[in-house]
Protein backbone atom coordinates (compact mmCIF):
# COMPACT_ATOMS: atom_id res chain seq x y z
CA UNK A 1 0.00 0.00 0.00
CA UNK A 2 1.91 3.07 -1.15
CA UNK A 3 0.81 6.19 0.78
CA UNK A 4 4.10 8.39 -0.16
CA UNK A 5 5.08 10.84 -2.70
CA UNK A 6 7.62 13.21 -3.91
CA UNK A 7 11.35 12.91 -4.66
CA UNK A 8 13.80 15.31 -3.47
CA UNK A 9 10.64 16.29 -1.04
CA UNK A 10 8.57 13.46 0.39
CA UNK A 11 5.35 13.11 1.93
CA UNK A 12 3.95 9.56 3.68
CA UNK A 13 0.40 9.77 4.61
CA UNK A 14 -0.84 7.91 7.57
CA UNK A 15 -3.95 7.07 9.48
CA UNK A 16 -7.69 6.66 8.59
CA UNK A 17 -10.89 8.44 9.18
CA UNK A 18 -12.27 6.80 12.04
CA UNK A 19 -8.86 5.39 13.65
CA UNK A 20 -6.93 7.33 16.22
CA UNK A 21 -5.04 9.92 14.17
CA UNK A 22 -4.09 11.04 10.40
CA UNK A 23 -0.78 12.89 9.50
CA UNK A 24 2.03 12.84 7.80
CA UNK A 25 5.96 12.54 7.66
CA UNK A 26 7.50 15.01 5.31
CA UNK A 27 11.17 14.67 4.27
CA UNK A 28 13.72 16.38 2.69
CA UNK A 29 12.98 19.56 3.85
CA UNK A 30 15.83 21.93 4.52
CA UNK A 31 17.27 22.83 7.73
CA UNK A 32 16.80 26.18 9.22
CA UNK A 33 13.53 26.60 7.65
CA UNK A 34 10.69 28.49 9.80
CA UNK A 35 8.23 26.69 11.37
CA UNK A 36 5.00 28.92 12.38
CA UNK A 37 2.93 26.60 14.02
CA UNK A 38 -0.02 29.11 14.15
CA UNK A 39 0.08 29.67 10.51
CA UNK A 40 0.18 26.20 9.78
CA UNK A 41 -2.51 25.89 12.21
CA UNK A 42 -4.38 28.12 10.15
CA UNK A 43 -4.15 26.40 7.32
CA UNK A 44 -5.59 23.47 9.10
CA UNK A 45 -8.38 25.09 10.56
CA UNK A 46 -9.19 26.13 6.79
CA UNK A 47 -10.17 22.20 5.97
CA UNK A 48 -11.79 21.50 9.85
CA UNK A 49 -15.58 21.44 9.41
CA UNK A 50 -15.38 23.10 12.59
CA UNK A 51 -17.80 26.64 12.90
CA UNK A 52 -18.93 25.89 8.98
CA UNK A 53 -22.54 26.25 8.68
CA UNK A 54 -22.25 24.36 5.21
CA UNK A 55 -20.03 21.36 6.75
CA UNK A 56 -20.44 18.17 8.02
CA UNK A 57 -21.40 17.77 11.63
CA UNK A 58 -18.31 15.74 12.56
CA UNK A 59 -16.66 18.09 15.53
CA UNK A 60 -12.98 17.50 14.49
CA UNK A 61 -11.25 20.80 16.05
CA UNK A 62 -7.97 19.38 13.94
CA UNK A 63 -5.03 20.44 16.59
CA UNK A 64 -1.92 19.70 15.17
CA UNK A 65 0.71 18.18 16.91
CA UNK A 66 4.29 17.88 16.17
CA UNK A 67 6.54 15.74 17.61
CA UNK A 68 9.69 15.16 15.45
CA UNK A 69 11.71 17.15 12.90
CA UNK A 70 11.14 20.89 14.36
CA UNK A 71 13.75 22.64 16.83
CA UNK A 72 13.82 26.23 18.22
CA UNK A 73 10.92 27.05 15.74
CA UNK A 74 12.85 25.40 12.73
CA UNK A 75 13.50 22.60 10.98
CA UNK A 76 16.43 19.73 11.95
CA UNK A 77 16.76 18.31 7.75
CA UNK A 78 15.45 15.21 9.60
CA UNK A 79 11.55 14.21 9.11
CA UNK A 80 8.83 16.27 10.33
CA UNK A 81 6.02 14.40 11.66
CA UNK A 82 2.36 16.04 12.47
CA UNK A 83 -0.79 14.34 13.35
CA UNK A 84 -3.90 15.37 14.56
CA UNK A 85 -5.86 12.83 16.73
CA UNK A 86 -9.62 12.09 15.48
CA UNK A 87 -11.90 13.29 18.31
CA UNK A 88 -15.64 12.87 16.73
CA UNK A 89 -15.53 9.10 15.89
CA UNK A 90 -18.74 6.78 15.12
CA UNK A 91 -18.40 3.92 14.03
CA UNK A 92 -21.62 2.57 14.32
CA UNK A 93 -23.85 3.91 11.21
CA UNK A 94 -20.88 1.92 9.24
CA UNK A 95 -21.38 -1.31 10.66
CA UNK A 96 -24.40 -2.20 8.48
CA UNK A 97 -22.37 -1.01 5.50
CA UNK A 98 -19.91 -3.86 5.73
CA UNK A 99 -21.65 -5.81 3.02
CA UNK A 100 -23.21 -3.35 1.30
CA UNK A 101 -20.75 -1.30 -0.78
CA UNK A 102 -22.27 2.27 -0.85
CA UNK A 103 -22.02 3.64 -4.79
CA UNK A 104 -19.29 6.46 -4.66
CA UNK A 105 -17.78 5.18 -2.43
CA UNK A 106 -14.13 2.76 -2.60
CA UNK A 107 -15.92 0.25 -0.40
CA UNK A 108 -16.19 -2.42 -3.38
CA UNK A 109 -12.67 -2.36 -5.18
CA UNK A 110 -10.65 -1.70 -1.23
CA UNK A 111 -12.87 -4.92 -0.29
CA UNK A 112 -11.63 -6.95 -3.59
CA UNK A 113 -8.15 -5.40 -3.58
CA UNK A 114 -7.12 -5.54 0.40
CA UNK A 115 -9.55 -8.08 1.93
CA UNK A 116 -12.54 -7.69 4.75
CA UNK A 117 -10.49 -7.00 7.21
CA UNK A 118 -10.00 -3.56 5.96
CA UNK A 119 -11.29 -0.48 8.49
CA UNK A 120 -13.56 1.55 6.17
CA UNK A 121 -15.58 3.35 8.80
CA UNK A 122 -16.10 6.92 7.42
CA UNK A 123 -13.95 5.58 4.25
CA UNK A 124 -10.83 4.62 6.23
CA UNK A 125 -7.64 5.73 4.18
CA UNK A 126 -10.00 6.54 1.38
CA UNK A 127 -11.29 9.43 3.02
CA UNK A 128 -10.69 12.78 3.01
CA UNK A 129 -9.77 12.95 6.23
CA UNK A 130 -6.54 11.87 5.06
CA UNK A 131 -5.74 15.21 3.32
CA UNK A 132 -4.84 16.74 6.81
CA UNK A 133 -1.29 15.35 6.36
CA UNK A 134 -1.38 16.92 2.84
CA UNK A 135 -2.22 20.42 4.02
CA UNK A 136 0.15 20.21 7.01
CA UNK A 137 3.15 19.28 4.31
CA UNK A 138 2.35 22.08 2.12
CA UNK A 139 2.03 24.58 5.15
CA UNK A 140 5.81 23.28 6.18
CA UNK A 141 7.01 23.93 2.35
CA UNK A 142 5.64 27.42 2.15
CA UNK A 143 8.19 29.32 4.02
CA UNK A 144 10.85 27.68 1.56
CA UNK A 145 8.29 28.75 -1.64
CA UNK A 146 8.06 32.37 -0.29
CA UNK A 147 12.17 32.75 -0.54
CA UNK A 148 11.86 31.77 -3.67
CA UNK A 149 9.41 34.27 -4.76
CA UNK A 150 6.81 31.97 -5.52
CA UNK A 151 3.30 32.69 -4.40
CA UNK A 152 0.48 29.60 -4.60
CA UNK A 153 -3.48 30.57 -4.10
CA UNK A 154 -6.11 28.04 -4.53
CA UNK A 155 -10.29 29.67 -4.62
CA UNK A 156 -13.48 27.93 -5.40
CA UNK A 157 -14.00 28.47 -9.27
CA UNK A 158 -17.70 27.32 -9.86
CA UNK A 159 -19.78 24.96 -7.44
CA UNK A 160 -22.88 23.31 -9.52
CA UNK A 161 -22.56 25.33 -12.26
CA UNK A 162 -22.62 28.46 -10.62
CA UNK A 163 -19.35 30.23 -11.41
CA UNK A 164 -17.17 33.34 -10.24
CA UNK A 165 -17.59 35.97 -13.31
CA UNK A 166 -14.48 36.73 -15.15
CA UNK A 167 -14.08 40.02 -13.41
CA UNK A 168 -13.42 38.63 -10.17
CA UNK A 169 -10.79 36.11 -11.79
CA UNK A 170 -8.76 39.49 -13.05
CA UNK A 171 -7.53 39.99 -9.65
CA UNK A 172 -4.00 40.21 -9.08
CA UNK A 173 -3.14 36.83 -6.76
CA UNK A 174 -2.88 38.96 -3.50
CA UNK A 175 -6.33 40.37 -4.39
CA UNK A 176 -7.93 36.39 -5.26
CA UNK A 177 -6.61 35.37 -2.20
CA UNK A 178 -8.02 38.11 -0.02
CA UNK A 179 -11.36 37.98 -1.27
CA UNK A 180 -11.79 34.13 -1.59
CA UNK A 181 -10.93 34.05 2.07
CA UNK A 182 -14.04 36.54 2.78
CA UNK A 183 -16.42 33.99 2.54
CA UNK A 184 -17.03 30.10 3.66
CA UNK A 185 -17.27 28.96 0.05
CA UNK A 186 -13.65 30.41 -1.22
CA UNK A 187 -15.05 31.83 -3.79
CA UNK A 188 -13.57 35.19 -4.89
CA UNK A 189 -16.91 37.09 -5.10
CA UNK A 190 -19.88 37.82 -2.63
CA UNK A 191 -22.43 37.16 -4.96
CA UNK A 192 -21.58 33.89 -6.17
CA UNK A 193 -20.45 33.04 -2.73
CA UNK A 194 -23.70 33.29 -2.05
CA UNK A 195 -25.45 31.48 -5.03
CA UNK A 196 -23.47 28.74 -4.24
CA UNK A 197 -24.81 28.54 -1.00
CA UNK A 198 -28.03 28.42 -1.91
CA UNK A 199 -27.39 25.77 -3.91
CA UNK A 200 -25.36 23.86 -1.51
CA UNK A 201 -28.20 24.47 0.66
CA UNK A 202 -30.91 23.13 -1.75
CA UNK A 203 -28.76 19.85 -1.76
CA UNK A 204 -28.64 19.05 1.58
CA UNK A 205 -32.67 20.16 2.58
CA UNK A 206 -33.12 17.07 -0.54
CA UNK A 207 -30.73 14.61 1.27
CA UNK A 208 -28.61 14.96 -2.24
CA UNK A 209 -24.76 16.72 -2.57
CA UNK A 210 -23.04 18.80 -5.46
CA UNK A 211 -19.46 19.11 -6.82
CA UNK A 212 -17.59 22.07 -8.29
CA UNK A 213 -14.19 23.42 -9.79
CA UNK A 214 -11.25 24.37 -7.52
CA UNK A 215 -8.36 26.80 -9.67
CA UNK A 216 -5.26 27.04 -8.44
CA UNK A 217 -2.54 29.53 -9.48
CA UNK A 218 1.45 29.99 -8.94
CA UNK A 219 3.33 33.04 -9.77
CA UNK A 220 7.47 33.43 -9.32
CA UNK A 221 8.11 30.07 -11.08
CA UNK A 222 11.83 29.71 -12.97
CA UNK A 223 11.72 29.07 -16.56
CA UNK A 224 12.85 25.78 -17.21
CA UNK A 225 11.07 23.80 -13.81
CA UNK A 226 10.33 20.27 -14.60
CA UNK A 227 11.08 17.21 -16.80
CA UNK A 228 9.85 16.08 -19.97
CA UNK A 229 8.10 13.32 -20.46
CA UNK A 230 7.50 11.38 -17.24
CA UNK A 231 8.22 13.71 -14.64
CA UNK A 232 7.00 16.42 -16.33
CA UNK A 233 5.58 19.43 -14.15
CA UNK A 234 2.27 19.09 -15.05
CA UNK A 235 1.97 14.81 -14.72
CA UNK A 236 3.52 15.30 -11.29
CA UNK A 237 1.10 17.86 -10.31
CA UNK A 238 -1.69 15.98 -12.22
CA UNK A 239 -0.51 12.70 -9.81
CA UNK A 240 -0.31 14.52 -6.72
CA UNK A 241 -3.81 15.73 -7.29
CA UNK A 242 -5.41 13.12 -8.14
CA UNK A 243 -4.31 11.37 -4.47
CA UNK A 244 -7.38 14.12 -3.28
CA UNK A 245 -10.30 11.84 -3.10
CA UNK A 246 -13.54 13.35 -4.63
CA UNK A 247 -10.82 14.76 -7.63
CA UNK A 248 -11.75 13.26 -10.92
CA UNK A 249 -10.52 15.54 -13.43
CA UNK A 250 -7.33 18.24 -13.69
CA UNK A 251 -6.79 20.60 -16.81
CA UNK A 252 -3.84 22.67 -17.27
CA UNK A 253 -4.63 26.51 -18.61
CA UNK A 254 -7.01 26.43 -21.59
CA UNK A 255 -7.43 22.48 -20.72
CA UNK A 256 -10.43 21.07 -22.05
CA UNK A 257 -11.45 24.14 -23.72
CA UNK A 258 -8.70 23.80 -26.93
CA UNK A 259 -10.04 20.90 -28.28
CA UNK A 260 -12.57 23.74 -29.92
CA UNK A 261 -9.93 25.75 -30.77
CA UNK A 262 -7.89 26.89 -33.86
CA UNK A 263 -3.76 26.34 -33.50
CA UNK A 264 -3.69 30.03 -34.36
CA UNK A 265 -6.37 30.99 -31.38
CA UNK A 266 -4.93 28.90 -28.81
CA UNK A 267 -0.84 29.27 -29.21
CA UNK A 268 0.45 31.96 -27.11
CA UNK A 269 2.34 34.36 -29.14
CA UNK A 270 5.62 35.56 -27.56
CA UNK A 271 6.68 39.56 -26.45
CA UNK A 272 9.00 41.50 -24.63
CA UNK A 273 7.97 42.86 -21.72
CA UNK A 274 10.42 44.97 -19.60
CA UNK A 275 13.11 43.27 -21.22
CA UNK A 276 11.58 39.42 -19.65
CA UNK A 277 10.29 37.34 -22.60
CA UNK A 278 6.51 36.81 -21.79
CA UNK A 279 3.77 35.68 -23.75
CA UNK A 280 0.59 37.65 -24.50
CA UNK A 281 -1.81 34.65 -23.41
CA UNK A 282 -1.74 32.08 -21.62
CA UNK A 283 -3.61 29.22 -22.78
CA UNK A 284 -0.71 26.23 -21.67
CA UNK A 285 -1.27 27.68 -18.17
CA UNK A 286 2.14 28.16 -17.85
CA UNK A 287 3.84 25.19 -18.69
CA UNK A 288 5.31 23.64 -21.98
CA UNK A 289 6.89 20.05 -22.85
CA UNK A 290 6.29 19.55 -19.38
CA UNK A 291 8.53 22.78 -18.13
CA UNK A 292 7.15 25.91 -17.26
CA UNK A 293 7.60 29.07 -19.13
CA UNK A 294 7.63 31.80 -16.39
CA UNK A 295 4.02 32.64 -17.18
CA UNK A 296 1.79 32.00 -14.54
CA UNK A 297 0.93 28.40 -13.63
CA UNK A 298 -2.82 27.64 -13.49
CA UNK A 299 -4.84 24.62 -12.61
CA UNK A 300 -8.41 23.40 -12.14
CA UNK A 301 -9.67 20.42 -10.31
CA UNK A 302 -12.93 18.82 -10.58
CA UNK A 303 -14.37 17.83 -7.56
CA UNK A 304 -17.28 15.05 -7.75
CA UNK A 305 -20.81 15.66 -5.95
CA UNK A 306 -19.97 14.25 -2.09
CA UNK A 307 -20.61 10.01 -2.30
CA UNK A 308 -22.70 9.87 0.79
CA UNK A 309 -25.66 11.23 0.77
CA UNK A 310 -29.02 11.06 2.78
CA UNK A 311 -31.10 9.45 -0.26
CA UNK A 312 -32.02 5.71 -1.15
CA UNK A 313 -29.58 4.15 -3.35
CA UNK A 314 -29.39 0.89 -5.02
CA UNK A 315 -26.69 -1.69 -4.03
CA UNK A 316 -26.29 -5.17 -3.23
CA UNK A 317 -24.93 -7.58 -0.27
CA UNK A 318 -21.52 -8.66 -1.12
CA UNK A 319 -21.79 -11.74 0.78
CA UNK A 320 -25.84 -12.83 -0.10
CA UNK A 321 -24.96 -11.48 -4.14
CA UNK A 322 -28.51 -10.12 -4.58
CA UNK A 323 -30.24 -6.42 -4.91
CA UNK A 324 -30.23 -4.13 -1.97
CA UNK A 325 -30.76 -0.74 -1.53
CA UNK A 326 -29.56 1.63 1.45
CA UNK A 327 -29.27 4.76 2.88
CA UNK A 328 -26.61 6.66 4.21
CA UNK A 329 -26.40 7.74 7.57
CA UNK A 330 -23.72 9.57 9.59
CA UNK A 331 -22.42 13.28 8.69
CA UNK A 332 -21.76 14.30 5.83
CA UNK A 333 -20.58 17.69 3.78
CA UNK A 334 -23.30 18.35 1.06
CA UNK A 335 -20.36 19.99 -0.67
CA UNK A 336 -16.77 19.47 -0.57
CA UNK A 337 -15.32 22.10 -2.46
CA UNK A 338 -15.02 24.68 0.08
CA UNK A 339 -12.87 22.34 2.10
CA UNK A 340 -10.87 20.88 -0.74
CA UNK A 341 -9.76 24.06 -1.66
CA UNK A 342 -6.97 24.77 1.13
CA UNK A 343 -6.28 21.14 -0.01
CA UNK A 344 -5.50 21.48 -3.65
CA UNK A 345 -3.50 24.76 -2.60
CA UNK A 346 -1.08 22.98 -0.64
CA UNK A 347 -0.67 19.75 -2.43
CA UNK A 348 0.33 22.34 -5.44
CA UNK A 349 2.72 24.16 -3.07
CA UNK A 350 4.31 20.86 -2.37
CA UNK A 351 4.96 19.87 -5.55
CA UNK A 352 6.33 23.31 -7.20
CA UNK A 353 8.51 23.16 -3.73
CA UNK A 354 9.94 19.45 -4.62
CA UNK A 355 10.52 20.68 -8.35
CA UNK A 356 12.62 23.88 -6.82
CA UNK A 357 14.67 21.28 -4.53
CA UNK A 358 15.29 19.01 -7.54
CA UNK A 359 16.79 21.66 -9.62
CA UNK A 360 19.15 22.95 -6.94
CA UNK A 361 20.43 19.75 -6.23
CA UNK A 362 20.87 18.72 -9.74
Amino acid sequence: MRMRFGEALQVTVFGSSHGPDVGSVVEGLPAGLPVDLTGIQAELDRRSPVGRKLATRRAERDQLILTHGVSGGRTTGGPVVGYVRNEDVRRGPYRPLEDVPRPGHADYPARERYGGSLDLSGGGIFSGRMTVGLVLAGALVRPFLTAQGVSVVAFTRSIHGISVPETALSLPLTGLEAASRENELGAPDPDAAEAMTRSIEEARRSGDSVGGIIEARAEGLPVGLGEPFFDSLEGSLAHALFAIPAVKGVEFGSGFASADRLGSENNDPYEMVQGTVRTRTNHAGGILGGLSTGMPLLLRVVVKPTSSIAREQESISLSRRTAQRLVVTGRHDPCIVPRAVPVVEHVTAFVLADFLLRRGRS
